[in-house]
């Protein structure tokens, strides 16, 4: 979709049961500001971005008043569509019904004695790729429930090709009660959904706000909790740069006394119930977080597989299968899991390349070289698998646009790969067009980027993050350039893609063994230490690698899906024995992601399912390039062990 945030002021909140203990707070001034979050939000390039500000009030006691908290929803503030801005007034000073059909004029109520009303500001950016009529967020429905939602439904709750998910999921949300026994229906709502997504949700019945993000974390969502320098709670999917960023040549962290300004909000629904308990004019609220409601959702994040350990037979029998399929493609029967997986992931992408009704009025009348989506591409396994996929999912008339980023030119292992994919790929698919976009960079010239990308990875710190970021902004961007013709010397032209969609990679090596340190684990720990490391892995992804990729893609106007990561994906390949998944005792190239290299062999990918493992910064070069700038040489760094090393204000930026 695009991003969300939310401040809250005017709110003593019980956080004990989250961070350990309620934080005293003071009035501080605030590190970032409304407009700042806006600035950050728009910069990602959405169809639409707009806010809206929800007062709450502590009422005057009266006779007839049966509830403690009064509200009223602010009018719509600066919505910006394609660089129109368009204004929508409310009336504050419009009457609002109580529950026993009285009225009363808030306005009237803010007097002296409760000028501090809490304030909820809501702001919604959208990249729209869903709806036959445009949406600008949030929404509001007529029980003046708000919503504001960056994600995808791809399941779980019926959406019509022709319908927007967003307005879908806000008429699911209306129908949950908040009657004894009945408030976990938001709960179940949200927990149906299938595919990434982040979400803030006011439920005015029960004056109830509840937000979360996927259980896998595949939508950003960072959280500011209240601190003695900083009261206000903050929710965004991105944080903005600080002045302290925008006016350095260092690096600053975004810290208060030492502690980070944002952290990754854990994946999970949270909700933060308001009550005036005490009648002094405050507000107050707890935050709490409940357990996913559907039983396949919580088996998944438990990620325990039932078979983990093989008999000598099974591993026997699994040895001499992989032995015969190597042989020759007719031995392609033998494959029933990697068959199984072939048609999750098939189904997957399937799923994130249909192209809804709104989409495809975007692209009616359009050149037959428009490109609506594009690959993050290496030429490595897991992206061959996409592109294969992709290219029976998506109508032939597209082109396949396949973003390939390179610090050292043509030299680069990811570039001498992905050419040698596009050209498996135009053997297997050669009706279709393959547009291999090159997008070569210098990491010396980067200086206004980096501090840039450092904002986005915020609040991860490390040299491996930031070069992971950089990779991933430059690689999203699409802005490179092209070979006219199949001939690699035929002639070069610039190029930027506008494919809105970004097929990635990301989590087959969590759950394929793809890492060196699993087969570390392997080798200390069999069967059963792998295992742990890779649920290890799959349960803080969320922490390490989703959060981060999501913002850096997203700042360039692309929408990142996850095929792997589907919830069907990660099922299927949990129920398959873990032997049958990698066998760790094989060479690289062999052993490791052994199943995915399998259904390379039955997607005809020969060559691509011998390929070993190289992540984006090694494959890239941009981890030699930085090394080199920051440590003075790739010995030196490695003896540092640089990529785990934290940035700080006197180290390596421009």
């Amino acid at each position: 979709m695009c991003g969300i945030a939310l401040i809250i002021s005017g709110v003593r909140f019980q956080l004990s049961s989250l961070i350990g203990d309620s934080t005293p707070q003071t009035e501080q001034k605030p590190v970032f500001s409304i407009d700042d979050l806006k600035a950050a939000l728009r910069r990602r390039g959405p169809d639409s971005l707009g806010a809206k500000k929800l007062l709450l009030q502590p009422r005057i006691s009266r006779p007839f008043d049966d509830r403690e908290i009064a509200s009223l929803v602010g009018k719509q503030e600066a919505i910006e569509t394609d660089d129109c801005y368009l204004q929508q007034c409310g009336d504050k000073s419009r009457n609002f019904g109580l529950a026993n059909g009285r009225t009363v004029n808030l306005q009237s109520e803010l007097t002296e004695k409760h000028k501090a009303a809490a304030e909820f500001h809501f702001i919604g950016a959208t990249l729209q790729l869903r709806g036959t009529s445009p949406i600008v967020q949030p929404l509001v429905d007529s029980s003046r429930n708000i919503l504001v939602y960056n994600g995808e439904i791809f399941g779980g709750i019926c959406t019509r090709s022709e319908e927007n998910d967003t307005e879908i999921l806000l008429q699911a949300l209306e129908s949950c009660g908040d009657a004894s026994g009945k408030k976990f229906s938001v709960i179940e709502v949200l927990s149906k959904i299938r595919g990434p997504w982040s979400v803030i949700y006011w439920q005015e019945s029960s004056r109830t706000l509840w937000f979360g993000r996927d259980a896998f974390g595949r939508r950003s969502l960072l959280v500011h909790w209240p601190t003695a320098d900083d009261s206000r709670f903050l929710l965004s999917s991105v944080s903005p740069v600080s002045p302290l960023e925008q006016s350095s040549d260092l690096e600053v962290e975004n810290r208060i006394n030492g502690r980070k300004f944002w952290e990754e909000l854990p994946s999970g629904i949270y909700s933060m119930n308001v009550d005036a308990p005490s009648g002094d004019g405050f507000l107050v609220s707890d935050v709490r977080k409940h357990e996913w409601a559907d039983s396949m959702l919580q088996e998944l994040i438990n990620w325990e597989r039932a078979c983990v350990e093989p008999r000598p037979e099974d591993l026997h029998t699994s040895r001499c299968k992989t032995l015969t399929v190597q042989q020759g493609p007719t031995q392609a029967p033998l494959l029933v899991a990697a068959e199984t997986v072939l048609i999750a992931l098939r189904e997957s992408v399937r799923r994130r390349s249909s192209l809804h009704t709104i989409f495809q009025a975007d692209t009616r009348g359009l050149e037959k070289e428009h490109v609506p989506m594009a690959i993050l591409f290496s030429g490595g396994l897991d992206s061959m698998i996409l592109a294969a996929l992709l290219n029976e999912c998506l109508d032939p008339r597209y082109e396949i646009d396949l973003l390939n980023v390179s610090f050292d030119g043509q030299s680069a292992p990811d570039r001498i790969s992905a050419k040698a994919g596009v050209k498996e790929l135009r053997n297997i698919a050669p009706s279709r067009k393959w547009q291999l976009v090159r997008i070569d960079s210098d990491l010396s010239t980067l200086t206004h980027e980096t501090k840039h990308v450092m904002s986005l990875i915020s609040p991860a710190n490390t040299y491996m993050d930031l070069n992971i970021g950089i990779a991933l902004w430059l690689a999203a961007a699409g802005d490179g350039w092209v070979c006219e013709g199949d001939d690699e010397d035929y002639l070069h032209v610039r190029y930027r893609s506008k494919a809105r969609i970004l097929l990635v990679g990301s989590g087959a090596d969590e759950q394929c063994a793809g890492y060196g340190r699993h087969r570390t684990k392997y080798k200390n720990g069999s069967w059963r230490g792998l295992h742990e490391e890779m649920k290890l892995d799959m349960q803080r992804i969320w922490k390490r690698n989703l959060g981060r990729d999501d913002r850096c893609i997203a700042d360039n106007g692309k929408e990142a899906r996850f095929p792997f990561l589907d919830e069907e994906v990660i099922k299927v390949l949990l129920d398959i024995p873990l032997w049958e998944v990698t066998d760790l005792d094989q060479p690289s190239g062999t052993g490791d992601k052994k199943i995915l290299r399998e259904v390379a062999q039955l997607l005809g990918l020969y060559e691509a399912a011998t390929l070993p493992k190289r992540a984006i910064q090694f494959g890239s070069r941009i981890a030699r390039e930085s090394n080199r700038k920051n440590f003075g040489s790739n010995r030196a760094a490695n003896q540092a062990s640089a990529g785990s090393v934290v940035i700080n204000t006197k180290s390596g930026l421009p």
